[in-house]
């Protein structure tokens, strides 16, 4: 018998107002409410907002805290202060990654993790079993709604809601405070489009009377509704990473392309054998590659060399809307990694020529 899928706050509300749900990390969500096309438009040109609350939250607390979120993720979280939030990841043991995450420091002792959905049970298990100290944890999953406010009209729709002056909060930066009449907010400078914007963390009791204000503050500047299909086009026009499709237990940071956020200035999970990787070097790389001329990669597609020999794998590709091309992700061998370097995408038993590109491959506002 099938898992019953778990349900967001505003279930209800998404059915009401359209959309089409689907399955997705053991959730009912919202796909698309209009068109992905359009909602995608939506966010780069003016305002939209997500319900993203099947994301995962932990609470990490006391004394041990900070200790413990140094050995199990790959950034230096001693660098943040309160009020700052950095992206980072779980490595495993074996040389890959347990999940991407973001780390937020609340206070001195007091961080909140923020997890992937299809990864809630797993992160928190392989966390749990590394906290020997004693540090405080607690799932707060259950209890939080999350709204993505994304677009470049975000903050002209959202000021009226709150005291707090959201043109002064910088990229990667938070403020806890009253938003929309709804108390213990966390307005975060932080988003998965480029779009700009900013993510909400609201308690369930206030979901409702959140989202509804938020939708008529932002009706003069257009704001709409946007589905899990727009995020991912959205955030592949970026070459953001997407947990289970460019990055998983068995790639490494390094190969992902996530040697920014893997700081060696500390020890934490297989750190010494990432090190050594990384002064031999990897034999491929996540890169991103925009399709020649037509067709779309797919997931999964093979990536193959001018002779058709197997260079890699296609991880996300998609159809994009800014530039009306296909574009994607995906692990080449090394010597195929450098901006500019022809390989094919076979598509259908057809070998088509891609380049590979610098990301993004649409400059984002943030």
């Amino acid at each position: 018998m099938a898992e019953e899928l778990k349900t967001v706050t505003l279930n209800d509300l998404h059915q009401q107002l359209g959309a089409k749900m689907v399955p997705f990390a053991g959730y009912n969500m919202p796909v698309r409410y209009s068109s992905d096309l359009d909602e995608h438009h939506t966010v780069r040109r003016a305002v939209g907002i997500f319900d993203v609350s099947h994301m995962g939250e932990f609470r990490v607390r006391g004394p041990q805290a900070l200790d413990l979120i140094q050995r199990v993720t790959s950034n230096d979280a001693s660098k943040l202060t309160d009020g700052k939030a950095q992206y980072s990841c779980l490595p495993n043991n074996e040389g890959g990654i347990v999940d991407d995450l973001l780390v937020y420091r609340l206070a001195e002792n007091d961080y909140l993790l923020v997890v992937n959905a299809s990864n809630i049970e797993k992160d928190w298990n392989w966390i749990s079993q590394h906290n020997t100290q004693g540090a405080e944890m607690e799932n707060i999953s259950d209890q939080i709604s999350l709204f993505a406010v994304q677009g470049p009209k975000a903050i002209d729709a959202l000021q009226s809601l709150t005291d707090v002056d959201l043109k002064s909060i910088p990229y990667y930066s938070f403020v806890q405070g009253t938003f929309a009449g709804a108390e213990d907010v966390i307005i975060s400078a932080t988003g998965y489009t480029g779009a700009g914007g900013f993510e909400l963390y609201v308690p369930n009791k206030s979901a409702r009377e959140v989202w509804d204000k938020v939708m008529l503050a932002g009706k003069k500047f257009g704001i709409k509704p946007i589905g899990l299909g727009a995020r991912d086009t959205l955030r592949l026009e970026m070459g953001y990473c997407l947990y289970g499709n460019d990055i998983d237990d068995t790639t490494s940071p390094l190969e992902g392309g996530l040697g920014w956020i893997t700081k060696f200035t500390k020890e934490f999970t297989n750190s010494a054998a990432i090190k050594q990787q990384k002064e031999q070097g990897v034999s491929r790389k996540l890169v991103g590659f925009l399709m020649d001329s037509g067709g779309i990669p797919r997931s999964h597609y093979p990536l193959v060399n001018e002779a058709g020999e197997p260079i890699g794998e296609v991880t996300s590709g998609t159809q994009s809307p800014s530039l009306s091309k296909g574009v994607g992700l995906g692990y080449v061998k090394t010597e195929y990694s450098q901006p500019g370097s022809q390989i094919f995408v076979q598509v259908r038993g057809k070998n088509l020529p891609a380049t590979v590109t610098k990301l993004p491959f649409v400059k984002g506002t943030e």
